[in-house]
């Protein structure tokens, strides 16, 4: 790939994506696979004005051999110096970058019961400093292809041919290919608009259907509002969570879902793909699942604390996305979540309550947004997807129809 077209995108992921203030320290997390790439951003992010830039690298075959060769009690120990470079971050709120390019394959074969169990105990262990820190600093999703990565997608191309047709796809599918800053004023600016009109409706429930066994009703909580593109912090710092993003989305009351809800994607989670599965939902918790493959990992999922089987995100994303019509199955949820509608298992988002900026992360649950350490997003938009907007006095708005916006 072009290397000034990786700085454009480095340059948006800087300056759109986290948009960094002046003197504000950096984290980058990133996979082995993209060290020019990294470089490039790391260069984009003092450009842009941070103070530091903090690169953490993480490697998947390592993980692999830390969960065969440790015990569990290693494995779920957190040291004190985790626990004060997590108050250091609550104290100093750096921006932070995820660059994904993870093999989706690649913890295929670990052992996931001593996988869950560690990564359960320590998602608990920073889980009151990531509460306290919500809502309060920029941080971006963005991703860059790996080589395993692109071979599961291009499996008849070398590897080098892989890696360049995932370039161009990611640059496509994130806004990234021409003039992104413009592209991402443009599609910030349509996404608020949609916004708008949804908030307009004052919808309390949200109905879906399809013919492949979809049949959904959930509950939002009252006065929520329909969010997208780009967010702000407590301070009024804009900035976009994920590159790409299509998305409009708002946080479901607890406890008020109904009905079964089939996938239409694969769910790549911890690096293992889920395929082929359902859930049925009943005051507002799952209470039946199955999957054709990973089975056993749904369930883990749905248990990983008591919150865990509610729901924490309702999504509107038409079929006729620029990611859907790629083509292109992409085996990451950054990705595919972007493809169709979909929902999200765990943490609710606070911002979608009026007033968050001055509430405390627990009275927003008091308001019903469910709390979890878990945020994991599962695809169930399909080609005949209807979905209704009903308001509390019982007038019902098309808002899907045939998979695609009714409006």
């Amino acid at each position: 790939m072009q290397k000034s077209k990786l700085r454009a995108y480095a340059h948006l992921i800087a300056r759109k994506g986290v948009n960094i203030q002046k003197r504000q320290s950096v984290i980058i997390e990133a996979e082995l696979d993209q060290p020019e790439f990294i470089e490039i951003l790391v260069d984009e992010c003092y450009k842009a004005g941070a103070s530091k830039v903090d690169v953490r690298w993480s490697h998947q075959a390592l993980t692999k051999l830390n969960v065969r060769h440790q015990t569990l009690k290693n494995l779920t120990t957190v040291e004190d110096w985790e626990l004060e470079r997590m108050k250091h971050q609550e104290e100093t709120l750096p921006a932070r970058i995820v660059i994904l390019s993870d093999d989706p394959d690649g913890l295929k074969g670990v052992n996931m019961d001593k996988y869950s169990k560690a990564s359960q105990a320590r998602r608990k262990a920073f889980k009151p400093y990531r509460d306290r820190m919500e809502n309060k600093y920029q941080w971006c999703i963005a991703a860059v292809p790996g080589v395993k990565w692109a071979k599961k997608l291009f499996p008849n191309d070398r590897k080098s041919v892989a890696v360049e047709k995932l370039w161009q796809a990611i640059l496509s599918a994130s806004r990234a290919d021409i003039d992104p800053i413009k592209q991402w004023e443009e599609h910030n600016a349509n996404i608020a608009k949609r916004c708008e009109y949804l908030n307009s409706l004052g919808v309390s429930e949200l109905r879906y259907k399809s013919a492949n066994g979809t049949d959904f009703t959930v509950g939002l909580i009252e006065g929520a509002v329909f969010v997208g593109g780009a967010g702000g912090t407590t301070k009024g710092v804009m900035f976009n969570a994920n590159i790409p993003s299509e998305e409009v989305f708002i946080t479901p009351m607890k406890g008020k879902a109904e009905g079964k809800v089939v996938s239409t994607m694969p769910l790549s989670y911890e690096s293992q793909l889920i395929e082929n599965f359902s859930i049925t939902f009943k005051d507002g918790k799952a209470v039946e699942y199955s999957a054709e493959k990973n089975e056993e990992l749904l369930g883990k999922l749905l248990s990983m604390d008591e919150n865990a089987g509610y729901l924490g995100e309702c999504a509107l994303v038409p079929f006729d996305s620029p990611i859907n019509n790629s083509g292109i199955l992409y085996y990451n949820t950054l990705f595919d979540e972007n493809a169709s509608c979909h929902l999200a298992l765990g943490a609710g988002y606070s911002e979608c309550i009026p007033g968050f900026e001055n509430m405390t992360f627990e009275e927003c649950v008091e308001k019903g947004c469910n709390d979890s350490i878990i945020h994991v997003d599962f695809m169930i938009g399909a080609p005949d997807l209807s979905v209704i907007g009903v308001d509390s006095n019982g007038k019902e708005t098309p808002l899907f129809v045939d998979g695609n916006w009714a409006f």
